[in-house]
């Protein structure tokens, strides 16, 4: 399982990293209810390094871009599966909408973000790209969303 923790530890343990000779990726999202969507995506990221670090939303930053119905599960728990799955390194908490704090933080080799994006629309581009960094597209066609799974359980609230 990987290891949960601060952004200056995640930090440190990137510089760790890439003075070993490892590319580090980064992947960033909400990960609210789990889905294939999600693992592919994160494997998708990890095949482009050595190292995959995810930084989780915290449940404010959910709420701020997703509405107050979310996030469906608390932060602690969303990171826990995150960092359950095999292709994860490390994981570390975020409270910003997007990731440049964090990307400031890591300067990951590597920013993945999945197909609802191109490489042109990533919001962190022109920062990842000042740092030395590349961005990237990883994972299936986005026919997944936690968004759609919970559209279709209001259907069957009573």
């Amino acid at each position: 399982m990987a290891e949960i923790d601060s952004l200056a530890a995640t930090a440190r343990w990137c510089e760790a990293q890439r003075a070993a000779g490892r590319r580090v990726a980064l992947a960033n999202g909400a990960f609210d209810l789990l889905h294939v969507g999600h693992l592919r995506y994160l494997r998708g990221a990890r095949a482009l390094a050595d190292a995959l670090v995810v930084a989780v939303n915290s449940d404010v930053s959910v709420r701020a871009s997703k509405g107050a119905s979310r996030p469906v599960f608390p932060a602690s728990e969303r990171a826990e599966l995150v960092a359950a799955l095999a292709c994860v390194d490390r994981v570390v908490l975020f409270g910003e909408v997007d990731a440049s704090a964090v990307i400031r933080a890591l300067r990951p080799d590597v920013h993945v973000k999945g197909t609802d994006y191109t490489p042109e629309t990533i919001p962190e581009r022109a920062l990842v790209l000042s740092l030395g960094g590349q961005v990237a597209i990883a994972g299936d066609p986005k026919n997944h969303s936690t968004s759609q799974i919970t559209s279709w359980l209001e259907r069957f609230r009573p």
